[in-house]
């Protein structure tokens, strides 16, 4: 018959051989020859391929200041909030190329490599922005137009006679 363990015998077990605990190592920032930080975000039909290295806050996309691309304010606001959740403000420049869909989904896409990016150059500001939701792709999509529809769910204009 086999004995029978208890929860202290089986903790001074340890672990399996070749297993290492997830706590052990703290993640090593991934940066490449110029000491910047790579990441693709993704928003609807807009990619953004996204560089962060450290600076003076100073934020470029397609090659033109944030002010001239994203004129609109809610815009310029949606790409900074991963800096202010961080308490990063003017601390990092940004350079990204963004394509497709339009201005919100750009910004969202940018929003997202921007995150995913200071996660990459520093990895201790993870959990926060995990915990505000920046790191989650959001995958609505728009919905196709249906066959015998004016738009994915609209009907035509019903008229009895």
């Amino acid at each position: 018959m086999a004995e029978e363990q208890t929860l202290t015998d089986l903790s001074q077990l340890g672990s399996a051989p070749g297993v290492t605990p997830q706590a052990e190592a703290p993640a090593e920032p991934k940066l490449d020859q110029w000491g910047r930080a790579y990441a693709t975000g993704r928003r609807k039909n807009a990619v953004a391929r996204v560089w962060v290295k450290p600076g003076t806050g100073k934020v470029t996309v397609n090659g033109r200041e944030i002010e001239v691309y994203f004129a609109r304010p809610v815009l310029r606001m949606i790409i900074n909030q991963p800096f202010g959740a961080t308490n990063r403000d003017d601390q990092f420049d940004v350079v990204c190329t963004v394509a497709g869909g339009g201005l919100s989904g750009q910004a969202g896409a940018v929003r997202h490599g921007i995150s995913r990016a200071l996660v990459n150059f520093e990895p201790s500001l993870r959990p926060v922005l995990k915990q505000g939701g920046f790191l989650t792709r959001d995958d609505r999509e728009v919905e196709r137009k249906k066959y015998g529809k004016a738009k994915a769910r609209r009907s035509f204009q019903f008229s009895k006679r």
